[in-house]
């Protein structure tokens, strides 16, 4: 063997052997881990996921990804939710802009004329629009080409990030940061994506500057320049352009994607048990009637849609690992410990699908929420936004947009689909991150 190669030999083996050896001591200093497969150094579970289907593969198996915590996270995440609650920023309510998007939404399906069509596009710049109005002040006309851009972007680093190669990249970069710039893969991809987002949102941020009334804040950014100013002298404050920069960037994809999918997701399911549409229809007419848009005051009088709503959430588990929390403390679990700072998965799905609280989990069934009378049954278990400090910062957004355009849409058209419901599949793809319903089209007929 070249003495160069018997050297590299050496030195992995050494390299190995300490971070056994760190591991081994970590583990007997803080007590007996619950049980899981072994761990290997650098890589450690990769290899057992199968990431075909990796939300049931980790049900079996422990695994983690690191993100950002600390004095940064609360600040900035405490920011964007009092913003995003404030449902009488600027002239409009954020109600009131879901709802004029959404009448864009109809007339684009309107003009289908009844022909099949996959939603994915009319759903996601809906959705979209209505967080750039957010944000940025103004919806975009569907052709506008920086609108294009923008959710090109996004769906492009929507399937980047569904790679399972990509979770590799992932996790050879926290080891070799420094390396895996110059190396080929997916990640470059993101990369570049991002930066070109990035470029966008400091454009709008200087726009925002040379017109900002401090006196009447039109949207998000305006918001967070404003909180800027009063912050200047805190040297301990997060606000500046980086901060506002990065907020803007995590809110747009997430609160785009999400909902969308979710939107479609439950086109489907109705698809499928159209005498769950049917039903309703009935309450529609009942509460609403067609002389008016929706509102948010109509989903207390409307109990059977809000658990067809809940229990699309539930069913397709759009989330299913959650947010990787990481353990403060040592925690006693049993006979167990799981050491201070070790990355775990909340696994919602487990809690989704809980057979003691929602009877035969697999099947779509709304009455998983709703009581003896028909009235709506909350549940502890419905936990599709996560739980705690971590919860998503953006559920009372979501929770506005499911309700109003999906009983907008029902409101004005009856689902055809283009296949024999029976025929119809809603087990979903599962990604590395998410699950999602399989392409499909179907045609809307005026009521």
């Amino acid at each position: 063997m070249e003495p160069l190669g018997a050297t590299t030999v050496f030195l992995v083996i050494c390299v190995s052997c300490l971070l056994f050896l760190s591991a081994w001591r970590k583990m007997s200093g803080s007590g007996k881990l619950p049980p899981g497969p072994v761990a290997f150094p650098i890589i450690g579970n990769m290899l057992q996921l199968k990431t075909k289907n990796l939300p049931q593969r980790v049900e079996e198996v422990s695994s983690g990804i690191v993100f950002s915590n600390g004095e940064r996270w609360k600040q900035l995440r405490r920011f964007a939710l009092t913003n995003l609650r404030n449902f009488g920023m600027g002239k409009k309510s954020i109600e009131e802009r879901i709802q004029e998007e959404t009448r864009f939404l109809v007339e684009r399906l309107r003009n289908t004329h009844g022909r099949p069509f996959d939603p994915t596009l009319f759903l996601n710049h809906s959705v979209s629009n209505v967080i750039c109005s957010i944000v940025f002040g103004n919806r975009f006309d569907y052709e506008d080409k920086k609108f294009v851009t923008l959710i090109n972007l996004i769906e492009e680093n929507g399937k980047l990030q569904c790679s399972s190669w990509t979770a590799v990249c992932s996790g050879l970069y926290n080891f070799f940061p420094t390396l895996m710039d110059y190396m080929p893969g997916p990640h470059q991809g993101i990369f570049k994506n991002s930066l070109e987002f990035r470029k966008f949102v400091l454009e709008r941020v200087k726009m925002h500057k040379e017109s900002l009334d401090a006196n009447c804040p039109r949207d998000f950014i305006d918001a967070f320049l404003i909180k800027m100013e009063e912050e200047q002298k805190n040297v301990q404050a997060e606000f500046n352009v980086e901060g506002l920069v990065c907020s803007t960037i995590e809110l747009f994809p997430a609160g785009t994607e999400s909902t969308s999918t979710t939107l479609k997701y439950g086109l489907l399911i109705l698809l499928k048990y159209p005498e769950i549409e049917e039903k309703v229809h009935e309450e529609i007419d009942r509460v609403i009637g067609q002389s008016r848009s929706p509102c948010m005051a109509d989903r207390s009088q409307m109990p059977y849609t809000d658990a067809v709503i809940h229990e699309i959430q539930r069913f397709i588990a759009l989330v299913p690992l959650g947010v990787p929390r990481a353990v403060t403390r040592d925690v006693h679990l049993k006979q167990y410990v799981i050491p201070k700072g070790t990355m775990i998965f909340p696994v919602l799905k487990s809690v989704l699908y809980d057979s003691r609280e929602f009877p035969n989990p697999d099947q779509f069934n709304p009455g998983h929420f709703l009581d003896e009378n028909g009235a709506f049954k909350k549940s502890d278990y419905f936990v599709p936004f996560s739980a705690g400090k971590r919860i998503c910062v953006g559920e009372g957004l979501a929770r506005m947009e499911l309700f109003l355009v999906l009983t907008m849409i029902l409101q004005n058209f009856t689902l055809k689909p283009v296949v024999d419901p029976k025929d119809i599949d809603i087990t979903p793809e599962s990604s590395f991150v998410s699950n999602a319903p399989k392409s499909y089209q179907f045609c809307v007929l005026p009521r």
